[in-house]
């Protein structure tokens, strides 16, 4: 297996990150042919996504976070800024990890799909993500 720890700034506002570029360049180091990628984000207050960006599904998915999980005080979890508990219940909604199958060494995801991180946590600017291959 062939793993990597890779380093996404985040920055202060809630993000939803492409690292579909990461991937690629990541199989394009392992010599990747055909296996499984699996994602993970060592993170108690961020998820994964295999989602559309750039044509406002990122900014919707943002959107619909906000409405099932307000940031304001209703959260027993309380340390960090204002309403950081529903951070922490995030993963439950938006898994910290997911799988994609390799073909050819490439991502087989379809043609609007990216592989995102997800991340409403504003106290934490740099994110790390755990990308590994398993050849077939």
């Amino acid at each position: 297996m062939d793993s990597e720890l890779i380093e996404i700034r985040t920055g202060t506002d809630e993000t939803v990150a492409d690292l579909t570029a990461e991937i690629d360049a990541f199989l394009r180091g392992t010599d990747a042919t055909d296996g499984l990628l699996h994602v993970f984000v060592p993170h108690a207050t961020a998820g994964l996504a295999v989602i559309e960006t750039g044509a406002g599904s990122d900014t919707d998915l943002l959107s619909a976070l906000r409405d099932l999980l307000p940031a304001d005080d209703r959260w027993a979890h309380r340390h960090g800024s204002a309403g950081h508990g529903r951070d922490h219940v995030l993963p439950a909604f938006v898994a910290p990890s997911l799988s994609v199958p390799v073909l050819d060494g490439r991502p087989a995801l379809g043609t609007w799909q990216s592989v995102c991180l997800v991340d409403t946590n504003r106290d934490n600017p740099v994110r790390s993500v755990r990308l590994s291959f398993l050849r077939g």
